[in-house]
């Protein structure tokens, strides 16, 4: 079990495959783990390591996980992003692709704007982002599931640090995506393609937004997900589309 470690935080990482490098995210809000690839509507991990080197991670403070860290109050989402790129850094990795699931979807957009002379594509598969009808779907989540749990294996983390978290998280601004701004997404030139959905953490107007705003966005069909016999004709979509972006060299 590899770990990367920089002070404090210690995140447990994996590889399988080879190619091009592509970092796969998966979908759990908080909970973000390896383990939830096995019940994902696809296995990310499984799928492409036959194209490309694929890269996975638990996500730091995930419950169930083995990444540990500090509860940031102040830009969380970067310190996301400074777990992920400080991965593929010890891996000696400059160049990568990116498929986010769920919470996924936000790190995916976090990391092309820390990083988008490193990200060659992104992936959002089923983005969490903001519902107006439902606008604390998330921050429920973490307040009444994820943080009770962290906070009884973390004596040293309380629920108010848990809920200034949160409130940065998902509240600050909280009528988008959470990681970044509409205007960015508007300017941002990096290939992605969004594989909607639409339950109340995984809202279809953000995926059509996004899809709107991006200059260079596809999207697979929609639904994809359900009859499950559809799920094979998107996961090729996502195939064919990250062969298409990876650098030419390394599609030789």
């Amino acid at each position: 079990m590899p770990f990367y470690e920089k002070g404090n935080v210690r995140i447990r990482y994996e590889e399988a495959g080879s190619g091009f490098p592509l970092l796969v995210m998966p979908g759990g809000g908080l909970d973000s783990r390896i383990s939830n690839w096995a019940t994902a509507p696809f296995n990310a991990m499984e799928e492409f390591k036959k194209d490309f080197h694929c890269i996975t991670m638990d996500q730091r403070n995930a419950n169930g996980g083995e990444s540990s860290g500090p509860i940031p109050t102040s830009d969380p989402w970067g310190a996301f992003a400074d777990d992920q790129l400080g991965v593929m850094d010890h891996l000696g990795i400059r160049e990568f692709m990116v498929l986010g699931c769920c919470i996924g979807g936000p790190f995916v957009l976090k990391l092309i704007e820390r990083a988008p002379d490193r990200v060659m594509a992104g992936v959002l598969c089923q983005p969490v982002g903001h519902r107006p009808e439902n606008p604390d779907v998330m921050y429920r989540s973490g307040h009444d599931i994820w943080g009770p749990a962290l906070c009884a294996r973390r004596p040293d983390v309380t629920m108010a640090a848990v809920d200034a978290y949160l409130h940065q998280l998902y509240r600050t601004p909280g009528d988008f995506v959470y990681t970044v701004s509409r205007d960015f997404v508007r300017s941002c030139q990096t290939p992605m393609l969004i594989m909607p959905d639409d339950t109340p953490a995984h809202p279809y107007p953000i995926c059509v937004e996004v899809a709107a705003l991006a200059p260079q966005s596809e999207v697979t069909m929609y639904p994809w997900r359900e009859p499950k016999s559809l799920i094979p004709q998107a996961v090729r979509h996502v195939r064919t589309f990250l062969r298409a972006h990876q650098p030419v060299a390394a599609a030789r």
